[in-house]
């Protein structure tokens, strides 16, 4: 006698096939990009034990030479770790316009995989130095240098995938939550590294190494860009008048209520409707909003990025905690990061306001940040309460913007169907916040030697400019608002 088909073949069979590719891509670029912020994470975990505090005894007492490892065992060590940081970012920076172009011409499967595995490559010579024994500064900065470069191939090429397979509809809740391989690879790329930081630092870089070489493989192997490729239906990114996403809303000259998305399509490239071809970099600049977002990630991506690079540094000096376990309450920070993404993109999908929901957690961040130095290290409690306030703060708005606003403006309508211009404009986008992403840490090692109050300061004053260049689409965000509210009431009084 036959049993009753199993229930979990029943509910295999009872998704659509689209629903299945679509859940596979989600789920493989959240691991590949995962992969890449967990090769990133060991350098911030590392520092502390390239220049540890040698006016103390360590408890290894077998060890005879322990405290710094040269050439950061000078006085300027800060500058130097400085320096390392800069390198990445600079490079990663430069690299990520460049690589926005590339990605709209070349297969994302081979881009995307080819830059994992020399991603791998790059991030394990860091950690062979140890082994090896090398102990010039060009060594590092080199490979610093190298692994930027190829680590640009990663967010344009998911961020792509994902639009081509997801619609507009929920995307800012979608992409929030699918954005928390950021801080989910922060928190990983931690713990590995913390397991071997004060025995054998270079396999906190090794290992890592292995694994997103390896994630590489397996994005050559499974990796679909596109729906048509695999023969599933293209998803939506426009819907005709009323059933259109519910985005930002504006009124128009005559009066009526239309949605749109927190920008005026009057000014934009259009691309020709018969085979499109790839957008320019300056076609891209020209969508209305690009520039906006863009100058806002740069300083919300310093604040993220200074808090990614320094702040178990900040804990080991402050909280006077050893390097394992400021690498482990660091975490904290991301967890909150991947609370605010979900947040950002869930409020975001409800009001319609990305600019607006940006700005609102910035400017509760800059007094936050303010607390969390002054009265963050009191106590465990409040350390653990401040990092995860902070973190949600911090990373909701640059979640926001490189996820569903890129998509957004990326697949805007008036792009006339155009699908190729979301890596452009994904890679502008980043691009930019990346400067800040290298001026954040680069001022932190700067500023650092006269104190942590003054880099604390830096921070807020970073935010605060993040939402100074918003100001203008999210005062069109809220005309819009009241544009269709007025409408609605006229209907009613009518």
């Amino acid at each position: 006698m036959r049993s009753s088909l199993a229930p979990g073949i029943r509910v295999i069979r009872a998704l659509p096939r689209d629903s299945w590719y679509r859940g596979l891509t989600l789920v493989l670029t959240f691991l590949f990009y995962t992969s890449f912020h967990l090769s990133r994470k060991p350098i911030s975990i590392v520092k502390s034990e390239l220049h540890s505090n040698c006016s103390s005894p360590r408890n290894d007492t077998n060890s005879t030479v322990w405290c710094d490892w040269a050439p950061f065992d000078q006085a300027n060590y800060k500058e130097l770790f400085g320096a390392l940081d800069n390198a990445f970012l600079v490079a990663y920076a430069i690299g990520m316009f460049i690589s926005g172009i590339f990605g709209e011409r070349l297969p994302l499967r081979y881009y995307l995989s080819g830059g994992m595995v020399l991603s791998g490559v790059f991030t394990s010579l860091f950690g062979l130095a140890y082994f090896w024994k090398i102990h010039v500064l060009w060594y590092y900065v080199i490979i610093q240098i190298c692994n930027g470069l190829v680590q640009t191939t990663g967010w344009p090429s998911v961020v792509t995938c994902v639009g081509n397979w997801f619609g507009k509809g929920k995307r800012g809740l979608i992409m929030g939550i699918w954005n928390s391989h950021t801080s989910v690879g922060n928190i990983l790329g931690s713990l590995i590294a913390g397991v071997w930081v004060s025995s054998a630092w270079g396999l906190s870089f090794i290992v890592p190494g292995i694994i997103i070489a390896v994630m590489g493989i397996i994005c050559f192997l499974f990796l679909v860009e596109y729906p048509e490729d695999v023969d599933c239906n293209p998803p939506l990114h426009h819907m005709e008048s009323e059933e259109r996403d519910p985005e930002a809303t504006l009124s128009t000259d005559d009066g009526s209520c239309i949605r749109e998305n927190t920008i005026d399509s009057s000014v934009c490239p259009r691309e020709p409707a018969e085979q499109p071809e790839a957008i320019s970099f300056l076609g891209a600049l020209r969508i209305p909003g690009v520039v906006e977002f863009s100058l806002c990630l740069l300083f919300a991506k310093l604040v993220s990025y200074t808090f990614l690079y320094w702040l178990p540094l900040y804990i080991v000096n402050v909280a006077h905690f050893g390097a394992k376990e400021a690498g482990d309450l660091s975490t904290l920070f991301d967890v909150g990061g991947i609370l605010g993404g979900i947040l950002a993109g869930l409020i975001s999908d409800y009001t319609g306001g990305r600019a607006t929901t940006c700005c609102v957690m910035l400017i509760v961040a800059a007094p936050m940040l303010f607390l969390y130095n002054h009265v963050g290290q009191n106590g465990i409690a409040s350390s653990i309460a401040m990092l995860i306030i902070c973190g949600a703060l911090v990373n909701g708005p640059y979640a926001l913007i490189t996820t569903a606003v890129s998509a957004d403006l990326g697949t805007h309508e008036c792009l006339k169907g155009n699908a190729k211009a979301l890596s452009t404009v994904t890679a502008i986008i980043d691009g930019t916040g990346s400067i800040g992403a290298a001026l954040g840490p680069l001022l932190a090692g700067l500023i650092s030697p006269s104190g942590w109050n003054n880099v604390f300061y830096m921070l807020i004053t970073a935010d605060i400019l993040a939402c100074l260049f918003l100001s203008r689409v999210v005062y069109k965000e809220i005309k819009g608002w009241c544009g269709c509210y007025t409408r609605k009431r006229g209907f009613k009084e009518f």
